[in-house]
């Protein structure tokens, strides 16, 4: 090595020869370097001199040499990246949301343009999407596949307008009130989402109650949701006298419990029934059960049920304004279902009215009717317990299989006059209100108004017994010279439902209902000696 290298290498024998290209070439960089110095100097030099001829007044700047930044250690250039990122992140986070109101206004068209189709009317906040068939019931709550098999093996093919709205809302955790022809299945479409919601029996107490105006109703709805919970162990009772007489309440474990509001009140009272774990509260035919004689009692059912996360529902064929405003104070953030127009009848039955002159009139035009088109099974309604025992009397010696049904009958003879009109024992059933709501006669080709019904409501559920699930129906509606002056009333009814309505009968002075119940001549034709 060259004399003056370190002492470090001292002793150290270097092959120049061994190592002659990578020594020429450390050698040439020095060289190099030294000659860029070199220049660099040369440069510096000229420059101050020209600095020196031209400014010979001023004192010479020394340029300040700058030197290039560090890449890694550039804190602001790192900085306007994080910014940059950030910015993107937002814009992207804005086009997300943008993207997903646009898709819930499409939603919201779409089922807008939905409900149009099906005649739905709802009111309320947030009010979730209607179903389109039973298969999305699995899709969209997880429905289990034995209530699936079971609507398949009842013949419910689609669901109807209001199954289609009040079933997602129910599931959805949302209160409702609902209002929708007679036969537009309305039973199943607060037993279902019920039976969904619940998903397996308990034992801890009463978890459901349905509460119905009349005992008739009630036997039949505990008899459908039987089939619609067919193939699990759901509890569910009828609360019949017996019952009440006989059961230990402390102990009575009841998925689904079933009663008239009378039933349940003397339970609640004298038997200590206890109603505090109630999750779903359904009033079916709930105008019926707000009238005098039945709101207090619902009321004392209401209060029972002290749930503080109970779901409470409300379903008719009618929902007068009064009855609206109840449900309101009783529930919160509801939805309101209307399906066509509220207070309507059904469209698929044909509805007429005859005039018959007087009370003998419309026992002759009964019976010209039968002669001239018997075709059974047909509903004759009455104004009272008391006529019907009458027209039972005048029907019952001639060629028609006629039975009756009233108040003062046993409840076994009552479900036997039920029972065997719906097995076609019997061609004629007479009644009386009793049986004008909720009752699901599928097969009755006519439903005929001995007396003419007492307001509007009556009068849409009893020919509602008729035109059912799709059906088509008759309607045929005796009226005297008494009755002329509520005709008006009626004469809308049929006009919101699609009928043709005379035009004198619409330009007649409307009178408001005041219970139309007017003191009508004896049916009996027998002489007054017979009688005795």
């Amino acid at each position: 090595m060259e004399k003056g290298t370190s002492f470090l290498f001292s002793g150290i024998t270097f092959d120049k020869k061994k190592f002659a290209g990578d020594f020429s070439r450390f050698k040439e960089k020095k060289e190099s370097d030294d000659l860029l110095t070199d220049k660099a100097n040369l440069m510096e030099s000229l420059t101050s001199e020209m600095g020196e001829t031209t400014m010979p007044g001023k004192k010479r700047k020394r340029k300040a040499v700058v030197s290039e930044p560090v890449e890694g250690f550039n804190v602001f250039k790192r900085c306007s990246k994080a910014a940059a990122l950030k910015e993107e992140n937002k814009q992207t986070e804005n086009d997300d949301v943008s993207q997903g109101k646009k898709e819930l206004h499409r939603q919201m068209e779409r089922d807008a343009l939905f409900r149009k189709k099906h005649n739905l009317h709802i009111s309320g906040s947030n009010v979730p999407s209607p179903i389109q068939n039973f298969a999305e019931l699995k899709s969209r709550f997880g429905c289990k596949r034995y209530l699936l098999r079971n609507f398949a093996e009842l013949g419910f093919k689609e669901p109807t307008p209001i199954q289609r709205q009040a079933i997602p809302v129910l599931l959805s955790g949302r209160e409702c009130f609902a209002c929708a022809p007679t036969g537009s299945g309305k039973t199943l479409a607060f037993v279902c989402p019920m039976l969904m919601k619940l998903k397996h029996a308990s034992k801890e107490g009463i978890r459901a109650v349905i509460l119905c105006p009349t005992r008739e109703l009630a036997a039949q709805t505990t008899r459908e949701s039987k089939k619609l919970a067919k193939g699990k162990k759901f509890r569910i009772k009828l609360m019949t006298k017996q019952l009440v007489k006989s059961a230990d309440f402390s102990k009575m474990h009841c998925d689904i419990l079933i009663s008239t509001p009378f039933r349940l009140q003397f339970a609640i009272r004298k038997r200590n029934l206890d109603l505090s774990r109630v999750e779903y509260l359904v009033l079916d035919e709930s105008d019926k059960l707000f009238e005098l004689g039945l709101v207090e009692q619902v009321d004392s059912v209401v209060k029972a049920c002290s749930n503080p996360s109970i779901l409470r529902s409300l379903f008719s064929a009618t929902l007068p304004d009064s009855v609206e405003e109840l449900a309101r104070t009783i529930m919160h953030d509801a939805v309101r279902i209307i399906v066509g127009r509220k207070n309507s009848a059904s469209e698929s039955i044909k509805q007429k009215l005859v005039f018959v002159g007087s009370e003998e009139g419309k026992l002759l035009a009964l019976r010209q009717s039968f002669t001239e088109s018997l075709n059974p099974p047909i509903l004759v309604f009455v104004q009272n317990k008391d006529r019907a025992k009458e027209l039972y009397g005048e029907l019952a010696f001639a060629d028609i299989r006629a039975d009756v049904v009233h108040a003062d009958l046993t409840q076994t003879q009552r479900e036997n006059a039920v029972d065997n009109f719906r097995a076609g024992k019997t061609w004629v059933l007479i009644a009386t209100d009793v049986i004008a709501r909720g009752m699901d006669f599928k097969g009755v080709n006519c439903v005929i108004n001995y007396d003419f019904p007492d307001s509007a409501a009556a009068y849409i559920h009893r020919i509602g017994r008729s035109g059912r699930a799709g059906r088509s129906g008759k309607a045929i509606t005796f009226y005297t010279e008494a009755d002329v002056p509520f005709l008006r009333n009626i004469a809308n009814v049929m006009a919101a439902s699609g009928c043709e309505v005379p035009a004198w009968l619409t330009s007649l002075p409307k009178q408001k209902w005041k219970k139309h119940r007017p003191q009508r001549d004896s049916i009996s034709t027998k002489p007054n000696d017979e009688e005795r």
